[in-house]
């Protein structure tokens, strides 16, 4: 493919497709190159480093996130479904949740939800300041509720390109684990209504009830916040 035919956008996508098959360690010029069906030089013509590349995939599949519109909805269900968007897209990019602790990232696409963030706990009534950490706190949940399914879709990557039977190992790994949960009294009792398969697993709809739960809690908050400024 001559390096004139190819555009950063074209690089960019693919490799967006390319991270969620392998992950961030099977990214490579060389490979992404191949992919592209084109020469390594012709991609460094347009985006110089990895971590540049990275930097813009990471940015560009924030437009994969809906922004609510803050005039036509309350706080709290922007909130709910713009932390929900953000947690739909780290699963579906789970390379991106590894990305955020092992490379500097910004750009247009994450400010601009960013900003929207602010703009949804102002609206709740938080002042400045207090929005900020509404936003942060929402975000670290969203980031760490994502890291779970993130890391086996590593796990697994890794075992299998080992050669190993990602699917034995993982099967010998939860008969120890279980057996070694056995020896704890609540643990114990779940394991009597609860698969063994199903043993590390998060419970079903966990994320929306820490979301929630973590939204009541503001809630309250700005409840009190206005009864003290009453008296």
């Amino acid at each position: 493919m001559p390096r004139d035919t190819l555009t950063a956008d074209r690089i960019v996508r693919a490799a967006i497709e390319l991270l969620d098959d392998e992950g961030l360690d099977g990214l490579n010029m060389r490979s992404l190159a191949k992919r592209l069906g084109s020469a390594a030089t012709a991609v460094y013509w347009h985006i110089k480093t990895k971590d540049d590349l990275v930097r813009l995939a990471s940015d560009a599949i924030w437009s994969e996130v809906e922004l609510p519109d803050l005039d036509a909805t309350d706080w709290r269900a922007a909130a709910t479904a713009h932390a929900s968007g953000m947690h739909a897209m780290l699963t579906r990019h789970p390379w991106l949740v590894q990305a955020f602790g092992s490379h500097l990232l910004h750009g247009p696409g994450q400010a601009r939800h960013n900003d929207l963030s602010l703009g949804i706990y102002e609206k709740a009534g938080f002042a400045a300041a207090e929005a900020d950490r509404a936003a942060a706190a929402v975000f670290t949940f969203v980031l760490g509720s994502a890291l779970g399914p993130a890391a086996q879709v590593s796990l697994n990557r890794r075992l299998s390109k080992n050669g190993a039977d990602a699917e034995q190992l993982m099967a010998d790994t939860m008969t120890h684990s279980t057996e070694t949960a056995m020896q704890f009294p609540r643990l114990r009792e779940r394991l009597g209504t609860t698969a063994a398969t199903e043993y590390a697993a998060a419970p079903d709809n966990t994320f929306a009830f820490g979301l929630h739960s973590l939204l009541d809690g503001f809630d309250a908050r700005l409840i009190a916040d206005r009864a003290g400024r009453r008296e």
